[in-house]
Formats: C-alpha cells, sequence, structure tokens
C-alpha cells in the first residue's frame, strides 16, 4: 500500500522523479524503490562532480528546442513510423500475385505480413538498449539505412524464401522507430505540450497500415508489375532516412550530458578531471542490457495486473487491424466482385475513424494541463481512459456491424464499408488512451512495459493474417465477425474497471510510483484542514 508522506518528502519524490523521467524517460536503468516512505527518502548527499544542465534554460537540453525545432523533429517521427507501418500491409493485395510468381500455396503468401511482424517481435530488444548506449539518432540511422537496403531483396528476389527472410529483416530494423520515436517526443516536449504530438504520432501508427492497400491496389489494377509496390516502399523508406540523416538532432538527455562530459574534460583535462556523466557508470554488459530489455518487461508483465490485461485487450485490437488487410477482400473482392483499387478505398473508412480516433482523443486531453498543474506534474493515469471508453463499444459496435452487413451481398456495400469508420476509432481509441495510461502509470518504467506489450500483441497480429481467411470463408463473414465482437465485448469493461479500481491495483504495484495516490492524501489534508479553518471562523 502507498504510505502517507509529509510535505517535505512528498515534495523530495516529486523532484526526484521529475528528474529520473528528464534524464531517462521511460528507459530508466535503476530497479524500483521501496514504497516505503522511511526506506526512499534517507538524504542523499549531492555529487558536484556529476555532469548536469547548466540551468532550466540550457539550450543544449532538447527540452529547451524552439517550437519550430521540436514540430521539424515530431514530423520525421511520423515519417519514419508511417514508412515502416506503410510497408506492414502494402504487400497483403499482393498474395494472388506472390502465389503465382512463386508457385506457392495461399497459407504461404499470407506470411508476407506474419514475417514482417516477426521482426517487430525481435526488433526492440536490440533498438532500445542500443538507443540508451548510442544515443537515438545513431540508431535510427543505422536501423532506417538496413531497413532501406533489405527492400532490395523482396523487388528482385527470385523465390519465396529470399521475399519472406528479406520480409522479416524489413520488419526487425522497420520497428526501430515505434522502439525509439516515442522516446525522441518525450525527450522534446514536457507533459504540459506533447498531447497534440503524441497524437499525431500515434494516428501515424494506423494510418499508415490503411495506405498500404490504397497504393498497392491502384498499382495491380494498372497493370503493374506487383514487384513496384516494393520499389514504392523503398522510396519511401528512402527519403524518410534521408531526413534522419540531414535534419534528425539526437535528443536523449544522458548521451548528450556523456558528450558534455567528454568536451569539458577534454578542454581542461587538469580541472575536469573527476568530471563524469552518469551514463558512464551505468551497467551496460551483457548481464546488464538483458536485465533491462529482456528480464524486467517479462517480469512486468506476470506481476503487474494493469499491464497484462493492457496487452491481453491490445494484441485483439492489433490483431483485429491486421486481420482487416484479409478480411475486407473476402467481403468487398469475393462477395461483391470490387476490384483491389476499389477495395484499397474501403481503407479510406479505417483511416478515418483512425484521424476522429486521435482528433477526440486530443479534445479529451485538452484539459490535461490543468490537472498537471493541479496534481503538480503528476496526474492520475485514470485520466487518460476516456478515450477508450468510447473505443472499446465502438469496436464491438463496428465489427457486428461489419459481419451482418458484409455477409449478404443484396446489402449495399455502403454498409460495411462505413463500419470500419468504427473499428479504426474504436481501434485508434483504444490504442492511444492505453498507451497513455501506462505511460502514466509506470513512468520512468514505461519502456520495459512497452516492450512487453510490444512483444506480445506482435506475436498476436502475426498469426492473425494466417487463419483469417480460412476462419471467414469457413464461418462466413457473419459469424466470424461476430467471434471477433464478442472478444472484443468481453474485454471491452477494461477501461471502466481500470478507471474505478485502478488507484488501488496501482498501490499494490511494485513498479508504479503512484506519486498521484500521495499527492491526493496531500490535498485531502490540505481539505480537511481548510474545513477546520472555516468551522472556527
Amino acid at each position: 500500500m502507498v504510505e502517507p508522506l509529509s510535505e517535505e518528502s512528498l515534495t523530495r519524490e516529486i523532484q526526484e522523479d521529475e528528474q529520473r523521467m528528464e534524464r531517462y524517460g521511460g528507459d530508466d536503468p535503476s530497479e524500483p524503490p521501496s514504497k516505503s516512505a522511511d526506506s526512499r527518502f534517507l538524504p542523499t548527499p549531492t555529487n558536484k562532480d556529476i555532469v548536469t544542465w547548466d540551468g532550466d534554460d540550457d539550450p543544449e537540453n532538447p527540452q529547451n528546442f524552439s517550437l519550430a525545432k521540436k514540430w521539424g523533429i515530431t514530423f520525421i517521427c511520423i515519417a519514419m513510423t508511417l514508412c515502416s507501418s506503410f510497408g506492414s500491409s502494402a504487400p497483403a493485395s499482393a498474395t494472388t500475385h506472390l502465389i503465382t510468381t512463386f508457385h506457392v500455396n495461399s497459407e504461404t503468401s499470407y506470411a508476407s505480413i506474419t514475417m514482417y511482424l516477426l521482426g517487430f517481435v525481435f526488433g526492440p530488444s536490440l533498438w532500445g538498449p542500443g538507443s540508451e548506449m548510442f544515443g537515438r539518432r545513431r540508431v535510427l540511422m543505422l536501423a532506417m539505412t538496413c531497413f532501406t537496403l533489405f527492400h532490395l531483396g523482396q523487388a528482385l528476389g527470385q523465390n519465396i524464401e529470399t521475399f519472406l527472410v528479406t520480409r522479416f529483416f524489413c520488419g526487425f530494423f522497420g520497428v526501430a522507430p515505434f522502439s525509439i520515436c516515442g522516446g525522441i517526443i518525450a525527450d522534446i516536449w514536457s507533459a504540459l505540450g506533447r498531447g497534440p504530438a503524441t497524437s499525431l504520432f500515434s494516428a501515424s501508427t494506423f494510418l499508415g497500415p490503411v495506405l498500404g492497400p490504397i497504393v498497392s491496389g491502384y498499382i495491380l489494377d494498372n497493370s503493374i508489375s506487383w514487384r513496384w509496390i516494393i520499389w514504392v516502399m523503398m522510396i519511401f523508406a528512402g527519403v524518410a532516412t534521408c531526413l534522419v540523416f540531414a535534419f534528425l538532432p539526437e535528443t536523449y538527455a544522458p548521451v548528450l550530458l556523456l558528450r558534455k562530459a567528454k568536451r569539458l574534460r577534454k578542454q581542461d583535462p587538469e580541472g575536469t578531471r573527476n568530471l563524469y556523466a552518469e551514463h558512464e557508470k551505468l551497467d551496460f554488459t551483457v548481464r546488464g542490457i538483458v536485465h533491462r530489455t529482456v528480464y524486467r518487461p517479462f517480469q512486468m508483465l506476470g506481476r503487474e495486473p494493469i499491464l497484462a490485461l493492457i496487452t491481453v485487450y491490445m494484441s485483439l485490437v492489433y490483431g483485429v487491424l491486421y486481420a482487416l488487410f484479409e478480411a475486407l477482400p473476402v467481403i468487398f473482392v469475393k462477395t461483391r466482385g470490387f476490384t483491389l483499387s476499389q477495395n484499397g478505398l474501403v481503407f479510406i473508412g479505417v483511416g478515418i475513424g483512425t484521424t476522429l480516433g486521435a482528433l477526440i482523443n486530443y479534445l479529451f486531453s485538452r484539459h490535461y494541463p490543468t490537472l498537471v498543474v493541479k496534481w503538480r506534474g503528476f496526474p492520475p493515469p485514470e485520466q487518460r481512459l476516456f478515450g477508450a471508453m468510447i473505443g472499446a463499444p465502438a469496436l464491438v459496435v463496428g465489427a457486428f456491424w461489419l459481419g451482418w452487413t458484409g455477409e449478404y451481398a443484396s446489402v449495399h456495400w455502403a454498409a460495411p464499408a462505413v463500419s470500419t469508420v468504427f473499428v479504426g476509432m474504436g481501434i485508434c481509441l483504444i490504442f492511444i488512451s492505453f498507451l497513455s495510461y501506462v505511460v502514466d502509470t509506470y513512468l520512468m518504467y514505461s519502456a520495459s512495459a512497452f516492450a512487453a506489450n510490444t512483444v506480445v500483441r506482435s506475436l498476436v497480429a502475426a498469426a492473425f493474417p494466417l487463419f483469417t481467411v480460412q476462419m471467414y470463408e469457413g464461418m462466413g463473414i457473419n459469424w466470424a465477425s461476430t467471434l471477433v465482437a464478442l472478444i472484443a465485448l468481453t474485454l471491452s469493461p477494461s477501461p471502466f474497471l481500470f478507471y474505478k479500481y485502478g488507484p488501488r491495483i496501482r498501490a499494490r504495484s511494485e513498479f508504479a510510483p503512484c506519486i498521484d495516490l500521495k499527492i491526493a492524501e496531500e490535498l485531502k489534508r490540505e481539505e480537511e484542514q481548510n474545513e477546520k479553518g472555516e468551522k472556527q471562523v
């Protein structure tokens, strides 16, 4: 349970956690401290030899970048994420061409999405610690270059093995923006100002997969070789890579302070020989890295009920997103005789839904700056759940609607097409809301929570395309969609339950700092004192 703190201890804890968040974002390498009020706040001496920023207005601090520079960096992050997510779905429309070209069965052709998403499973274990050791910029330069080059194997490969292996490596390197860009946004934007940037970045993760079938459908319907899908992906990746090389600065504070320490020691070797950056004292041995990037994420997944349930829910939602790339052709191409380009246009509904979801999330977050001030920088994480409270029922409605209007060719095509707006909106709202909830719940340990979440949901999403067509053809469009809707319905109370019981669950958590619960106790004491004062008057 969270123990009440004195005003002095509470202020000290808030300052300490703010410093840890500023230094490491969600990548704090240290172990969670005890929640005991006595054990956590023993006085610690200030070490004057540690290199820090030169005051709050230090221009080297990424938090002090100009507004134009912050938005430029955010745009580069969006471009990389859009490019990588676009590549995950673009070849989905070319399954029949893969069967013809490589002489394989349909199940093997569906693996083009699966192999890409399997790369998403294994990539974060490298890119996370890599960005901690060497900084965001260097790792993204390497990953995006390799991501671009591995498209050559897909475009020029003469057998299915080459195609699928290079798809895996494209996913492996292409997941780097997903692993790192969230940290970049936290590096440069304060909690008060990052709402619009976070909403746009989150929307890009869904708009990319939506663009894939639209672009590839038009390429295939215009009698251009299916390999041009890959060439377009490579061009897109090349442009994003050039933006990284040309304009993306380093934003990770520990690495910047390390460079500052080295610079100071070089300028005055004698007078600054004792200076050091905290980054130099971290454990970057193989054991230390494995502990932070492999052991800790799954330790949290096993011990944290909030993270476990959110991961289950988001895995289903992510799987539904990638199942659409195989399910919609069954509904619109096979049942209604749409061309591939016409089928691609149906995904515009998903895009409209994700855009609406991002907009609704932004509207819900407009009051957040006020909460940040009231709660001294740490509002209750449950304030992030309002979007999921709308998204959860929207996904259920959309899935039922899609199934029972998509089953019958006599029903106008617009009916199932419009349902995709609700599906897209539900997916987007659930994702943005729950990811924000995880960040605010685990704060400096949110990167480990994300890592576990990413591995599990990518595995689930990788499996969905392998059985979606068989499920829709075997069960029928109506009952297959009903099955998905019923599972979504079972999980839909999650945001409401977290809103009511989340504080109680977090109070028992090993990794959740729960600063807001301690602030709530302080606010309650202040309110009681004010009431006593009014009665005495």
